[in-house]
Order: structure tokens, then sequence, then C-alpha cells
């Protein structure tokens, strides 16, 4: 299992998550994202928008998101 947190997957604060895969991470950070909508969070709202902007260009988009995904498995097993 391997721990990232909201901030290190483009998110606005430091809470853990804690995963097995990077896809599992992944679908916990977008639950957490929700959720934080859903309160309009303005932190985590900006991140949004940030990370909105990033996704009009593809290219760009998947370079970030292997970057992360690289940045996973290079993390240590806790």
């Amino acid at each position: 299992m391997k721990t990232m947190t909201c901030k290190q997957l483009g998110g606005a604060c430091s809470l853990e998550f804690r995963a097995n895969t990077f896809e599992e991470i992944g679908a916990l950070s977008r639950s957490h994202g929700m959720e934080m909508h859903q309160k309009q969070d303005a932190a985590h709202l900006e991140a949004m928008q940030k990370m909105g902007e990033l996704m009009q260009n593809p290219d760009d988009m998947e370079k970030w998101f292997e970057s992360r995904r690289k940045q996973f498995e290079t993390l240590p097993e806790n």
C-alpha cells in the first residue's frame, strides 16, 4: 500500500489517500474532489479550476498524469 496526499494529486489539502494501485488512489482522490466540490471548498475549487485548464491540452494533461503515476510507483510501501 502507498500513500499520496490530495495536494500531490493536484488538490488543495494534506489529506492522505492510501491504495495499492495508482488507479485506486486516483478514485479516492476523485471521490474527495467531488465531496469538496459539493461543500464548495474554495481552495479545492481553485485547484479544480487549474486542473480543468490543464485538461484543455491533452498532451499537457497526459504528461501531468504520467508524472504522478511515476511518483506513485517510486513511493515506498507503507
